[in-house]
This record gives C-alpha cells, sequence and structure tokens, in this order.
C-alpha cells in the first residue's frame, strides 16, 4: 500500500492520495478563489473529516511546490494584486519566506 501524498497514512493499492485527502482536495479546489481563508477551512471542516487530518493536509506539501497552504495563500494574494491593478506575483515559496520570516520577527 502506498502512503498519502498528503497525510502519509495509507493511500489504497496504485493509489497516491487517501481519500480523505481527495475530498479534502477537491473541496479546497472547487472553494479557492470564491471564498476567504476563514471560509475556506470552514468548508473544509464541513466535509466532517478529522480537524488533525486537515492541519496535516494543509501543511502538505505533495509534489515540492509548497505547501497547500502556501498555495492557497499565494493565489488569493495573486487575485488581490490583479484587482488593485498591480502586476506583481507571489510564488508558494514568496509565501512561505514571508511566514517564516514573520514567525521568526515575533519570537523575539
Amino acid at each position: 500500500m502506498a502512503a498519502c501524498n498528503y497525510c502519509q497514512e495509507s493511500a489504497g493499492f496504485w493509489k497516491q492520495t487517501c481519500a480523505d485527502c481527495r475530498t479534502l482536495e477537491h473541496t479546497a479546489e472547487r472553494l479557492a478563489g470564491h471564498v476567504g481563508f476563514t471560509d475556506l477551512l470552514d468548508g473544509l471542516e464541513q466535509t466532517g473529516i478529522a480537524p488533525e487530518k486537515i492541519m496535516k493536509f494543509i501543511k502538505a506539501n505533495p509534489d515540492g511546490q509548497g505547501s497547500v497552504q502556501d498555495r492557497l495563500t499565494s493565489n488569493m494574494t495573486n487575485e488581490l494584486l490583479k484587482v488593485m491593478g498591480i502586476n506583481e506575483r507571489q510564488t508558494p515559496a514568496d509565501v512561505s519566506r514571508i511566514r517564516k520570516a514573520n514567525r521568526v520577527s515575533t519570537e523575539k
């Protein structure tokens, strides 16, 4: 049995993502760009999946391109910048770097 790319639990035979994380993935894709981050989290919670597993999903970096949280945040930021007429983009790596820098500055 393969491990899920998100939560590392059993994904099943020939699968890369477990059923719970597939549900979370589809829910996040459906809500992303239509609701704010808090509402997106509420939507994930409404799936009935355990909060611990939702947090694993959000923090996961399934393909090395950035965590789900950083991807969602960069997409939301890019949409906001576009609406404001600012021709700039943030990548998930940019979001991660900013989040880590803020964490260090608040710990001082």
